[in-house]
């Protein structure tokens, strides 16, 4: 069996920013050491395919999913 690895879009990043915009999230079936949160897509693929994981995309509920006290 193939190892996994997990990861999510991060919510505070928009279109055309500069920055990592995925957090890894968790590794499974891998022995693998990860030094960061934040990458890229391009790096989560290279990395995935040379330890021989797949990519899982986490998928994470729409804003305003909190619950608000006191309505």
């Amino acid at each position: 069996m193939a190892g996994k690895i997990f990861y999510r879009e991060r919510a505070e990043i928009g279109e055309g920013d500069q920055i990592p915009r995925f957090n890894l999230v968790a590794v499974a079936g891998v022995d693998l050491k990860i030094h960061v949160t934040h990458m890229r897509k391009a790096e989560l693929e290279q990395i995935a395919e040379a330890v021989g994981a797949e990519l899982v995309l986490l998928t994470v509920p729409e804003r305003g999913h909190k619950v608000q006290v006191g309505d």
